[in-house]
């Protein structure tokens, strides 16, 4: 009988749910690196027992930690995260230049094909890529050259947080950077341009026009339709029909169109998911009501999903890349909270639950579908 496994990455260790197709009863196996921040974890679609983690301290710096029999053993892999050549400045909050200086991991995407293929999304932003399992790690550093002088960080840092492998075409890579904005790669990771006309930023940016500098929080995509991009932004959930070449505002009933994370329905290519927040300095949701919204037409039309999910006094966030959903034939939706709550709906959103409580705050959440 199939069944999933939930890779949850907290402020503090990292957890693995595990349950059968019914989502109703789970183990918990954590925590894993205890006491150290987990940014993310991600299994390899082509080897559902390849694992890899990124582990961070601000005392004892980076570590990219490896499995390979699904979560239960771990072993530290290559941490040498060098920028190709002089790495050069970037604007600073006061609009000054700053040095390009590596700090963390924020995202780890294996090849869909080769398990031993992983692409990680750095602070200060950079693409790498690994060839052999994370043992060495080297920069697509053409990524930085798309204006990269002119990319400054947002109030989380300046993290390249998202990374989209195009499943019907290899050279295809779109990435997503706080606060630079999104970017198009058609051969590969060899040269790359900004994917952000109709973004509207006009609380950050004078300019309406203006090519990067968009802070970007999440993008997702259904594999059936690479080509339909959805976003949620700093302020405004957004849609592109041409792979980013163009951008349109999909907000439409929303009680707020700030939030975090996007997903997409694993078998329905127009319904999405979002969770709205209040504002950009009050991270909590609209009247205490924890929901998640569902549009079941692409966007502008949204519902909300409360089945399950506290509706007062309810003060937590989910983070961008605290949201996923699994491939079973009923597609389930999960996300975790900076409380430490992870919540499943097993009919696509539906009904909620929760998997696990009291969890460190919970910074990224990823699901296996397993055989």
């Amino acid at each position: 009988m199939s069944g999933v496994r939930v890779l949850v990455g907290t402020r503090k260790g990292a957890f693995i749910l595990t349950s059968d197709a019914a989502r109703k009863e789970w183990k918990v196996s954590g925590p894993h690196f205890a006491g150290w921040e987990i940014y993310h974890l991600k299994g390899s679609p082509a080897d559902p027992n390849r694992i890899y983690a990124s582990q961070s301290t601000s005392w004892f710096g980076q570590l990219i930690q490896r499995s390979d029999d699904g979560g239960q053993t771990w072993t530290p892999v290559g941490n040498d995260f060098a920028y190709d050549g002089v790495p050069g400045t970037h604007q600073w909050y006061d609009g000054s230049q700053h040095p390009w200086e590596f700090k963390r991991v924020w995202l780890l995407e294996p090849s869909p094909t080769d398990p031993d293929t992983v692409y990680a999304g750095v602070e200060d932003a950079a693409l790498f890529r690994t060839h052999d399992g994370g043992q060495t790690w080297h920069e697509l550093p053409a990524l930085r050259q798309a204006k990269g002088e002119l990319w400054a960080p947002g109030a989380g840092g300046m993290c390249l947080h998202t990374i989209l492998l195009d499943p019907s075409n290899p050279n295809r890579i779109y990435t997503a950077i706080s606060a630079a904005g999104a970017f198009r790669s058609d051969d590969g990771g060899a040269t790359w341009r900004p994917a952000t006309h109709g973004l509207k930023s006009n609380w950050e940016l004078p300019d309406p026009g203006a090519e990067v500098g968009h802070c970007v929080h999440s993008i997702a995509m259904h594999p059936s339709r690479p080509e339909v991009l959805y976003m949620q932004k700093h302020w405004d959930v957004m849609r592109s029909d041409d792979a980013g070449d163009n951008w349109r505002e999909i907000s439409g009933n929303l009680p707020s169109d700030f939030g975090f994370p996007i997903a997409v329905h694993a078998h329905e290519p127009e319904t999405i998911y979002v969770v709205p927040i209040k504002s950009d300095s009050e991270h909590y949701p609209p009247e205490g009501k924890l929901r998640v919204y569902r549009s079941r037409t692409g966007g502008d039309e949204w519902e909300a999903l409360t089945h399950g999910l506290p509706q007062e006094n309810c003060y937590v966030n989910v983070l961008r890349s605290a949201m996923a959903v699994d491939t079973l034939p009923s597609c389930g939706v999960y996300f975790g909270t900076t409380g430490g709550q992870v919540y499943v709906s097993p009919d696509s959103g539906d009904t909620w639950t929760t998997i696990v409580h009291d969890l460190p705050p919970v910074l990224s959440v990823e699901v296996q579908t397993l055989p």
